[in-house]
């Protein structure tokens, strides 16, 4: 499994949707869920749905990705 598809996986488990909803929500919705990274960490938040470097507060790096971004969708 790609770090990818391993912290969209962790994404849809954390926000209690599949992956199909949590990418269809983002996908009609004008944010989308994102997920830090980093190995260690599982910080979440509401980002642009084409957001590749977000801002983590717990990491204080830009390292959150969207779920469209990590499922390869944009």
């Amino acid at each position: 499994m790609t770090p990818n598809e391993s912290k969209l996986n962790k994404l849809s488990e954390v926000e209690g949707l599949s992956v199909d909803e949590l990418l269809e929500q983002g996908t009609f919705d004008g944010v989308c869920k994102g997920i830090c990274m980093n190995p260690e960490c599982e910080y979440t938040t509401d980002v642009e749905p084409d957001q590749d470097k977000g801002w983590c507060e717990t990491c204080g790096t830009n390292t959150v990705k969207s779920a469209l971004m990590l499922a390869g969708i944009i």
